[in-house]
């Protein structure tokens, strides 16, 4: 990043803007590419004025019409940065936007630059050809360790080495400069020492505070999940593509996987346990949550995702209900001002050309909502689908599910169960066994067969409550989509009925 800055400012670039929470990390590069090309550097805000950082000499310039009058007077081979200047220039003021395009060409004249800092990229058009914008990337696991150091310097500790270093750095991948001396601190303040499930806890708490990014604490492995042979074994294939011996192989990193099928099937417990396969955090994606009201905040959303999601990688992005998010990407130009299309083609661009190593994990129910761009080749590695479990799955999620909730499973006739509810998703059969449940607490007892299957005959499955939108998604996956179970595990020749 600070050698793409110099490379602007040696072109002769009058105008650079900055876009980074990170303003004191920043302001040091800044400084240090100031000393390298032996140019002055100036700092602005509203609160402070114009300030010579060689010397720390003040110029009152608390309004920014005054501030750009006194760039004039400024020596030649300055920087100047202007702190949250971006509130300014929202506003639209004539005035201002005429001044500073002015100061920018007499600048590019002088070798005088204006670099505008600020936590979003907000610029009028009159003035979007005027800058180039650099999104100030967050710190690398080297950044992070100078961190590192210093917090166990200070707190008197031993320097982190070998694994521990890395579970460390690991876990704060993804934080600001900042966030990251905070967790730590944090960990030698609860801990006595620096924990990585500390430092990992804060960085959750961290990436959910914009709400758009999740990190998921409780993941699941693919034993949880009853059937799915071949879409578990494409998984565990893939488990260690990540590493180093991956690489010497010269093996493609894993784009990722889409994930169609009927509600309840266990798409999203599969996305889940992909982060247990890979052995990798799992963040969570609201697609939904992307889109904003504000001109451009919906695509600066989408910019700091990825940021955020390339930073902590390698890692698995879990898309949930993906139909749901994209949908109006179709009618973006008559609905929204386009702005749903343009996110939409931006999060393509970033599947089709990423090269951090982000595993995607996408499921989608309803496919027919999903623009077919989505599903070509090269954005996701492989499209599954999952079927209604046949009658050996369902066995074995009866199985898991009387496991979960401690009772033995050999205790029950899982044969019978699993025939009884043929044409049940999973989460049917999960919510049965928990009914039956219930009613055994209330009669202080504990369910049988019999209570079990009381509860059965109770239940109207999905797959009749839905019959012709499950016979449309089964067809339209018929030749489009590799199937999550052996086709051969049960014949697929019947047909749901209506009713």
């Amino acid at each position: 990043m600070k050698q793409q800055i110099l490379n602007y400012l040696r072109a002769g670039y009058p105008g650079i803007y900055l876009v980074s929470s990170e303003e004191a990390r920043v302001e040091a590069e800044l400084k240090t590419i100031a000393r390298l090309l032996k140019y002055r550097l100036f700092a602005w805000s509203v609160t402070e004025g114009l300030v010579n950082t060689a010397d720390g000499q003040v110029r009152e310039a608390q309004e920014p019409i005054q501030l750009l009058s006194l760039l004039d007077e400024l020596p030649e081979n300055s920087l100047v940065v202007l702190r949250d200047f971006q509130q300014f220039l929202e506003d639209g003021n004539p005035v201002l936007t005429r001044a500073l395009k002015d100061q920018l060409r007499i600048g590019k004249t002088k070798g005088k630059a204006v670099i505008v800092l600020g936590c979003r990229s907000v610029l009028p058009p009159e003035l979007e050809r005027e800058f180039v914008v650099v999104s100030f990337a967050l710190p690398g696991k080297d950044e992070l360790g100078v961190v590192l150091d210093q917090i166990a310097a200070s707190a008197k500790l031993p320097t982190p080495q070998g694994q521990i270093r890395d579970l460390l750095l690991d876990s704060a991948s993804g934080l600001t400069t900042t966030e990251a001396e905070n967790a730590f601190a944090l960990s030698v303040v609860e801990s006595g020492g620096l924990s990585p499930s500390i430092v990992a806890r804060e960085k959750a708490n961290e990436v959910k505070k914009n709400g758009l990014l999740e990190v998921c604490s409780s993941v699941a492995s693919l034993d949880d999940i009853g059937g799915l042979d071949q879409l578990k074994q494409w998984l565990i294939q893939r488990k260690d593509a990540f590493g180093e011996d991956a690489r010497q192989y010269r093996l493609p990193t894993p784009k990722g996987l889409l994930i169609v099928g009927i509600p309840g099937t266990g798409k999203s417990l599969t996305a889940k346990a992909t982060a247990t396969v890979f052995n990798r955090p799992l963040l969570k994606l609201d697609a939904g949550r992307l889109f904003a009201g504000l001109v451009g905040q919906s695509e600066a959303n989408l910019r700091s995702v990825i940021a955020t999601v390339e930073a902590i990688a390698p890692c698995v992005l879990w898309i949930d209900e993906l139909e749901k998010g994209f949908s109006g990407a179709r009618s973006s130009g008559a609905t929204d001002g386009g702005t749903a299309a343009r996110v939409f083609g931006a999060f393509l661009s970033w599947l089709q050309e990423k090269t951090a190593p982000v595993f995607v994990v996408a499921t989608a129910n309803d496919i027919a909502q999903l623009p077919p761009e989505f599903l070509r080749k090269g954005r996701f590695d492989e499209l599954f689908f999952i079927d209604l479990p046949n009658r050996d799955e369902r066995q074995e999620i009866w199985r898991i599910q009387i496991a979960k909730y401690g009772r033995k499973p050999e205790a029950f006739d899982l044969a019978g169960l699993a025939q009884a509810t043929e044409g049940w998703t999973g989460s049917e059969i999960e919510q049965a066994f928990i009914d039956a449940l219930y009613d055994g607490f209330s009669r202080r007892e504990e369910p049988t067969d019999l209570s079990i299957a009381m509860q059965i005959s109770q239940l109207v499955p999905l797959s009749k409550l839905m019959a012709e939108q499950i016979n449309a998604l089964r067809q339209w996956a018929r030749g489009r989509a590799r199937p999550a179970t052996k086709p051969a595990a049960e014949p697929r020749t019947r047909k749901i009925a209506a009713s």
